[in-house]
């Protein structure tokens, strides 16, 4: 028998219910897959179902993997645990002769020429990212038991922004599904697994009957992210039996992109009238500090979703509050956030149980610099690394050509972005995720061109595209031992005892699309948040920046869902916004380059400073530097020194109004910097 000691009141209680229809809304961190494989083991245990008899489904090969291996080694390794399509993959290929006699099918490796061919035939691009955005509306569709000809009718309802025309993408839906029958048999995609599945279980009687003979009970984790196909199909299991456990939280229903729907985990307990519902709330996962910021930011859900809200409570000892950061700038924000990493590994937190956490992947690529400069590995998650993507070598291709033109303009940045315009860069965000997602790396990689080019002025094209290559080489491969970047959606699932959230700023988190497509949409990217923040065990840093570039200017605001929960930063000081002297304090001309903001003046301008305090300062980072094992410049820049040495500040208030100098740096240095000053004032 199972040792049920290994469990806590609500957990015991889910495991323990009687057979019949059980839905198990389980927090963040709060032992759902424990609890679930418990379950399985007690129905086992007394008698209620054999253990060839039990199907339980999930979403991630990842996540069946676990839970095979964990019921395994409670001795009951005989329980199917798949995922949808590999369950119902399986199925097929048993029950097809049944069903379709000796007519041939096999699975689509890839469905991206099929759909390109659909698409030219009725004349819309067939770009790679066209053909992705459109074959991921028609995976939706089918995810949403949408015909090609039911599709364009339910744009408006569903708040869809198709790719294109929806009479066109209908149009191509439609070919694509002809073109799957061909004279040597049938072309099957994932989806149309799940539905000749559901078909044959509601249609041919002989097959419901083997199946469900088989198969008695039935076990669904994420149950929050089931597709109305995905549910039909677990209709069609389940024939007129409720022997059902679901498991998820609506809280963290964040693929509704794809057809996924909290509707049947919220609605279970009125589709089954003698459901036992349990709510696990015990966070063992993070501190009380991390969960109250987590049940602080759910509170603030609107919409049904909201009606099934869980608290949850930290079993962890108490650990550091949350802390949050505002940056001038981008650059700023990733070597601020670099410097806290490079902390974190001198206290002994491993790199690999350090994440850095955004919305979109193309934010990546400051944070990849600045931790590429400072010595850290990383691994990028979900993603290929900013100068792996595709469209950035294609850039990078594009800047090359460019450069061997004698007819160029002397400013880079206007040929980057003239080079740009045939991959994509408009001066508009278009619609459709692949072609959104691309544009966004596209700009990012402008926004590269443009900080090269403001650093080093008069720099050339070829110099711009040999400082490009020197960052990319610089990369270091991922390894085991690294720091984590990711997007949000990539973080599901996932934790680490060190999370930091960057780039949190109004039109990327809500991103933006989402603020046009009106409030069910926003409420989902607070549920991204949500999903962020309780990744984290034990140290949660949240920042923004006020502008893209440094010496930008700051048109950000920070994301709507810190509203309230960091009262203290609602204002950021007008010093960080706007403190960067425009014209030379000297010349009273104006200043250029990042640098000479900084310091306030032309750096061919004399000083007002004595040059021996400068250097006075330059040796004391040095120590600095050398005694926490990071390059000089992650202390203080020398334009930062230069401006310090000119201002001889006298305090700490005094230190924040220097452009270069935020709370971390004054917690960190300030004193020390304070009292190197001292002999010089």
């Amino acid at each position: 028998m199972i040792d049920l000691s290994q469990l806590d009141e609500d957990q015991r209680v889910a495991a323990t219910a009687p057979r019949g229809p059980v839905c198990i809304l389980a927090g963040a961190g709060t032992g759902k897959t424990r609890t679930i494989t418990y379950r399985i083991a007690h129905l086992i245990d007394n008698g209620f179902v054999g253990q060839h008899r039990v199907l339980a489904v999930t979403f991630t090969s990842r996540a069946a993997g676990e839970m095979r291996d964990r019921l395994t080694r409670m001795g009951i390794g005989a329980v199917q645990a798949r995922t949808f399509h590999a369950a119902a993959l399986r199925q097929l290929r048993y029950f097809w002769p049944q069903v379709a006699g000796d007519l041939p099918w096999r699975l689509i490796d890839n469905k991206f020429p099929l759909v390109g061919r659909a698409a030219r035939s009725v004349g819309l691009p067939t770009t790679k990212d066209s053909v992705r955005d459109l074959l991921g509306e028609i995976e939706w569709a089918k995810a949403s038991l949408i015909t090609a000809d039911g599709y364009a009718g339910s744009v408006d309802k569903h708040r869809r922004t198709p790719p294109a025309d929806a009479a066109k993408v209908a149009e191509v839906y439609r070919r694509y599904e002809q073109a799957k029958t061909t004279p040597e048999g049938m072309l099957l995609d994932f989806d149309d697994l799940l539905l000749h599945v559901a078909g044959a279980l509601e249609n041919a009687p002989g097959v419901a009957e083997e199946f469900r003979q088989q198969y008695r009970s039935f076990v669904v984790d994420e149950y929050q992210d089931i597709t109305p196909l995905q549910q039909r199909v677990l209709e069609a299991w389940l024939g007129e039996r409720d022997d059902l456990t679901v498991v998820g939280d609506a809280n963290q229903t964040i693929y509704s992109f794809t057809g996924a729907t909290p509707d049947y985990l919220l609605g279970f307990s009125r589709t089954y009238e003698n459901a036992t519902v349990v709510k696990l709330q015990r966070d063992y996962r993070s501190t009380p500090q991390v969960t109250q910021l987590a049940n602080t930011v759910i509170s603030k859900a609107t919409g049904r979703v909201a009606g099934t809200r869980l608290e949850l409570t930290g079993m962890r000892p108490a650990g550091p509050e949350p802390t949050f950061r505002s940056f001038p700038d981008e650059p700023t924000e990733a070597r601020e956030v670099a410097g806290e990493i490079l902390s974190l590994l001198n206290k002994g937190v491993p790199a690999s149980e350090i994440a850095v956490l955004y919305r979109i992947n193309a934010q990546s690529q400051a944070f990849e610099q600045a931790l590429a400069d400072a010595g850290i590995s990383y691994q990028v998650r979900g993603g290929e690394g900013f100068f792996h993507r595709p469209e950035i070598r294609d850039a990078l291709a594009e800047l090359t050509k460019a450069s061997r033109r004698d007819d160029l303009p002397p400013d880079p940045v206007a040929i980057t972005k003239a080079a740009l315009a045939p991959l994509g860069l408009t001066t508009t965000e278009p619609e459709g995720a692949q072609a959104r997602e691309r544009w966004q790396s596209l700009r990012a990689f402008v926004d590269l061109v443009t900080e090269i080019a403001q650093s080093k002025p008069g720099i050339d094209l070829p110099g711009v595209i040999a400082n490009l290559r020197q960052r990319a080489e610089a990369k270091q491969p991922p390894t085991l031992q690294s720091v984590t970047l990711a997007s949000l959606h990539a973080a599901k699932g996932l934790e680490w005892d060190a999370v930091f959230l960057v780039g949190l700023v109004e039109n990327t988190l809500p991103i933006s699309h989402a603020i046009k497509a009106g409030d069910a949409q926003i409420e989902e990217e607070r549920r991204l948040f949500y999903v962020g923040v309780t990744r984290a065990r034990e140290h949660l840093v949240c920042s923004w920046s006020l502008a893209r570039q440094e010496g930008g200017r700051a048109t950000r605001s920070r994301t709507r869902f810190l509203d309230g929960i960091a009262p203290e930063l609602d204002a950021p000081k007008s010093t960080k916004a706007t403190g960067r002297p425009k014209r030379c304090k000297v010349c009273d001309t104006p200043l250029s380059s990042p640098a000479e903001k900084v310091l306030g003046r032309h750096e061919s301008c004399p000083p007002g400073a004595e040059q021996e305090v400068f250097e006075s300062l330059r040796s004391w980072r040095a120590g600095i530097a050398k005694e926490e094992g990071i390059p000089a410049y992650m202390v203080f820049s020398d334009a930062t020194l230069m401006a310090v040495a000119e201002t001889l500040p006298e305090n700490e208030a005094e230190l924040l109004s220097i452009s270069g100098i935020g709370p971390i740096k004054v917690e960190r240095y300030g004193a020390d910097l304070l009292g190197a000053l001292h002999l010089h004032r």
